[in-house]
């Protein structure tokens, strides 16, 4: 079974950087899509960027240009570059490996917190 770990978050002061990275076990990941999610507190889960397994991305008007999303399958990790964090981008950040037909289940890692306050 796939397990999703992420690391990275934390506090840090508006209009500060940060990196999450997610590790992930399994044989499949190199053909796996794999998105970034959030929530804030009160707000229903939301899409913040995806890559797939051609190194292809997409993001939410919301981060677009301030986001990168990237992975190395090599490590198996994808990662999530955060820049110019704003108030609004305080929220739980969790990995997603998405069921394919590599992949058996959807799979989510466990959350890691950023909070951007000053």
């Amino acid at each position: 079974q796939v397990q999703l770990v992420e690391s990275g978050g934390g506090l840090v002061q508006p209009g500060g950087s940060l990196r999450l990275s997610c590790a992930a076990s399994g044989s499949m990941f190199r053909f796996s899509a794999m998105d970034w999610y959030r929530q804030a507190p009160g707000k229903q889960r939301e899409l913040v960027a995806t890559i797939d397994s051609s190194g292809n991305t997409n993001y939410a008007d919301s981060v677009k240009g301030r986001f990168t999303i990237s992975r190395d399958n090599g490590k198996k990790t994808v990662y999530l570059q955060m820049n110019s964090l704003k108030p609004e981008d305080t929220a739980a950040y969790y990995c997603h490996q998405p069921q394919s037909v590599f992949v058996s289940h959807d799979t989510w890692g466990q959350g890691t917190q950023v909070t951007v306050s000053s």
